[in-house]
C-alpha cells in the first residue's frame, strides 16, 4: 500500500497547532507543540495505534465517521474539513487526467463586458489565464509575460513590484498558498504544480516555510488593500465566482462602491487600462495569445 504522506503531514500540522488547555489537559514537559497523538486519539474515540498509522500514513480509505471525529477534534474549519476527507479517500478516488485549461468564448465576452472592473479568470495552478484591461493596469501586464510567468504565486513571490503593490502583501501571499495547497490535493498527478511549488521552494524562503503550514482554503470573497504606484492606496471588494465548467476555474472580479475614492481609482485605471493595452483590442490579443500558450508540450 502506497503511503499517504499529505493525509500524515496535514494531521500532524493540525494536531501541533492546538493547545491542551483548550482541552482540560495538562501542558506537562512537551517535545513538541499542541496536542500528542495519544490524546488526539482518546478525544476522537479511536485507538492510539490506528491514528499512529494514520499520522504515518500506513492506512487505505478511513470511514466517515473517523474523519468526523478526527475533523471536530483537531477543529477544522470547513476547508480544512473538506481537505481531510479528500486526502483520507486519495486512493479510492480515480486520478482525472491533467488536461489543458482553455477558458470558454462566453467568459471571454464576459471580461469584455467587465470593462470597468479588473477581472480575470484563475485556473487551478493559480495561473491567470484570461484577464480584461483593468486587470492588466491593476496587477501587471500579464501579456507581457511569458505563460508560465503569468502565475499569482509567481507574481507574489518574485515580482519585487507585488510586494509594494498588496499593502497586506504577507496575508495576500499565505492565501495563494492555501489556495494552491487544495489545488494539489485535487490534482496529486498535475506536474505543472508540483513544478511551481518546487521552483519557489527554491526561490523563496517565505514559500518554503507557508507551504510546510499545510493551511487550505477555498477561494471566496473579501476586501483588498493596494498601494498603486499610478492611483494610490485604496480598498476594492473582490469576489471568486465558480465557472461551470468544474471546481478549477474561477472568475476574479474587483469592485468598489460608487461615489467613494476606490470608484475614483477605478475610473484612473480604466483611463490607464486603455491608454497602455488597447482596450478591446487587447481582449482579442489575450484569447489569441492563450491559444498559443496551451498548445501541446506547453504545460505552465
Amino acid at each position: 500500500m502506497e503511503s499517504n504522506h499529505e493525509l500524515a503531514d496535514f494531521l500532524r500540522s493540525r494536531r501541533d497547532r492546538l493547545r491542551p488547555e483548550d482541552f482540560g489537559l495538562p501542558r506537562g514537559n512537551r517535545r513538541s507543540p499542541g496536542l500528542r497523538r495519544a490524546e488526539v486519539a482518546q478525544l476522537s474515540g479511536i485507538s492510539v495505534d490506528y491514528y499512529i498509522r494514520l499520522e504515518q500514513g500506513r492506512t487505505g480509505r478511513v470511514s466517515s465517521a473517523v474523519l468526523d471525529a478526527l475533523a471536530r477534534t483537531l477543529r477544522l474549519a470547513p476547508d480544512e474539513r473538506d481537505h481531510l476527507y479528500l486526502l483520507a479517500r486519495a486512493d479510492g478516488i480515480p486520478r482525472r487526467a491533467t488536461r489543458s485549461e482553455r477558458v470558454r468564448p462566453s467568459v471571454h465576452r464576459i471580461l469584455e463586458l467587465l470593462a470597468s472592473s479588473p477581472a480575470y479568470v484563475i485556473g487551478r495552478r493559480m495561473d491567470v489565464l484570461a484577464w480584461n484591461p483593468m486587470a492588466a493596469a491593476l496587477i501587471t501586464d500579464f501579456g507581457a509575460l511569458p505563460a508560465g510567468r503569468r502565475n499569482l504565486l509567481w507574481h507574489a513571490f518574485c515580482d519585487p513590484a507585488a510586494r509594494s503593490l498588496y499593502v497586506d502583501w504577507e496575508q495576500v501571499a499565505r492565501q495563494g498558498i492555501a489556495h494552491l495547497r487544495l489545488s494539489a490535493a485535487r490534482h496529486p498527478d498535475d506536474p505543472g504544480i508540483a513544478a511551481l511549488v518546487g521552483e519557489l521552494s527554491v526561490k523563496s524562503e517565505e514559500f518554503r516555510t507557508w507551504w510546510a503550514r499545510h493551511d487550505v482554503k477555498d477561494r471566496g470573497s473579501g476586501r483588498k488593500e493596494f498601494s498603486h504606484p499610478a492611483v494610490g492606496r485604496f480598498t476594492l471588494d473582490y469576489d471568486a465566482l465558480l465557472l461551470p465548467d468544474g471546481p478549477d476555474q474561477h472568475l476574479i472580479t474587483y469592485t468598489a462602491p460608487k461615489g467613494g475614492p476606490a470608484a475614483d481609482a477605478l475610473e484612473l485605471l480604466a483611463v490607464i487600462g486603455t491608454q497602455r493595452l488597447g482596450g478591446a483590442d487587447h481582449l482579442e490579443a489575450v484569447e489569441r495569445a492563450h491559444d498559443v500558450d496551451e498548445a501541446p508540450g506547453n504545460t505552465r
